[in-house]
């Protein structure tokens, strides 16, 4: 399967993208995830959406910030990979694309994210190590986990 990835914007998001990109992550943060909380957190526009889709789908989906939003450091959120996709590595994809799109938007510096707890071990994989205790966001378990600088892990960060 063909995934074609694009960095966008808030203000570049088309209607329809935009809808799809709430609808996906509707589907799997309140939804699967039986979350009750606000995903449009007034954050959005300040993010450069990752999007991902095979033929006209959304399949993958993730929003970046620059330093100074979420934390101190650039982040990485709203990492979503749809179900059916799920166990295909698109997921890793995904990962590479966001730290991709990181460091084209703002250069290559440390990311911090909140990750669900479940999910450490798949962000170990991409440079990230536990950087906090873990806490309890929206009735799930998450940790804070920092990518730093030094991790040259994949090819696109050398």
């Amino acid at each position: 399967m063909t995934v074609a990835w694009r960095f966008v914007p808030f203000g570049a998001l088309s209607t329809t993208e935009l809808y799809e990109v709430l609808q996906l992550r509707t589907e799997v943060f309140v939804m699967e995830q039986a979350g009750i909380y606000q995903d449009m957190d007034g954050a959005d526009h300040a993010a450069v959406h990752v999007l991902g889709a095979s033929g006209d789908q959304l399949v993958a989906y993730a929003r970046c910030f620059p330093a100074g939003v979420k934390f101190a450091e650039a982040s990485i959120g709203r990492v979503i990979i749809r179900e059916t996709m799920r166990g295909s590595g698109i997921g890793h994809e995904l990962m590479r694309q966001a730290i991709a799109c990181v460091f084209a938007q703002w250069g290559a510096q440390p990311i911090r994210i909140g990750a669900q707890a479940r999910l450490e071990m798949f962000y170990l994989q991409h440079g990230f190590a536990k950087a906090g205790e873990p806490y309890i966001e929206d009735g799930i378990p998450h940790i804070e986990m920092l990518r730093p600088i030094s991790f040259q892990g994949a090819k696109h960060d050398q």
